[in-house]
């Protein structure tokens, strides 16, 4: 069973303004001459988290992390101005030119899966593989899993979702997405903060290991919330474009796709429907796991995934 990397700190910072408005929080760990790796969060909303500078041996791997727009060390923080999909996928291939860098490994997980997807069908070019944690497809069914009233989650954990009902009127019940939505971007910061903390808490609810979770360093749980609303509320920014449709553009690229048999925030046919689309790409299904990267097997896969790509891309 693989285990993390020691711990280590990033050996250059930068801010890399990518518009008038926004400048995002970029770091590099590692070897300076290793194979470039980007490191994709999820979320959305949430932010880079240096734990996940250990999937990778430090001796062979230049690793990057940034902070995606509104989220943790990027500035202005939680704002969802020009903050969309289409941003976020140009923000990457700055950071790319920025840094110098002709091709990189995107290493992804949920949310951070479907951002990565959406980069590599604009920029196959770029993209000398990626592994994916927990896909997130993003279409109006995976979103309607978590958050409509009665569909999958709601049965799974009916005391959890009444907590997330309670601060609703009962016109609100049946479309609780609009609700917090309408909540979270009000003038109310109480309102709001009341909101944030039983959005985030329906969020953290179905890790099959409890212990697994790591926090984010940087994350602001009111931004988290009004960012993680503000993606939901237009799928992604994805609906005209699912993912789905456009995986002949990256066929050709070797992925390995991980997930948790009892993921019950990304449900597993993600990642099993990604791969009937996907010939070039490995499923690995970890049994007894659930979403989180940092569950014992699915922590294992990862780090396995990293060093076949440390021999393939050498």
């Amino acid at each position: 069973m693989h285990i993390l990397f020691p711990e280590i700190g990033p050996y250059a910072q930068h801010k890399l303004a990518v518009d008038p408005l926004h400048t995002l929080y970029i770091e590099e760990c590692g070897y300076p001459g290793g194979i470039p790796v980007l490191v994709i969060h999820g979320g959305p909303g949430s932010g880079c988290n240096s734990a996940d500078r250990r999937f990778f041996d430090p001796g062979r791997f230049r690793i990057i992390l940034f902070d995606q727009r509104g989220c943790g060390r990027s500035t202005p923080h939680g704002s969802l101005i020009n903050n969309t999909t289409h941003h976020l996928v140009d923000d990457i291939e700055a950071i790319r030119r920025y840094l110098g860098i002709e091709q990189w490994l995107l290493f992804a997980g949920s949310w951070g899966a479907a951002l990565a997807l959406s980069y590599a069908q604009r920029q196959p070019q770029q993209v000398s593989g990626c592994i994916l944690r927990g896909t997130f497809l993003c279409r109006p069914r995976d979103i309607d899993w978590s958050y409509a009233a009665g569909n999958g989650a709601s049965r799974l954990f009916p005391d959890i979702w009444d907590a997330l009902l309670q601060p609703l009127q009962d016109q609100e019940k049946s479309a609780v997405l609009p609700a917090y939505y309408r909540r979270l971007q009000s003038g109310n910061e109480l309102e709001a903060m009341h909101a944030a903390r039983s959005w985030n808490q329906w969020l953290r609810r179905s890790f099959a290991d409890p212990q697994s979770q790591l926090g984010h360093e940087h994350e602001d749980q009111l931004a988290k919330a009004r960012i993680h609303t503000h993606y939901l509320i237009n799928y992604g920014f994805l609906k005209e474009h699912p993912i789905l449709d456009a995986m002949e553009t990256i066929r050709h690229i070797p992925a390995i796709l991980i997930h948790g048999r009892l993921d019950t925030v990304c449900p597993i046919e993600q990642s099993y429907l990604l791969h009937k689309h996907w010939p070039n790409a490995e499923l690995h299904i970890v049994h007894q796991a659930g979403h989180s990267a940092f569950e014992a097997g699915i922590l294992d896969n990862l780090v396995r995934a990293t060093h076949y790509f440390s021999l393939k891309l050498a």
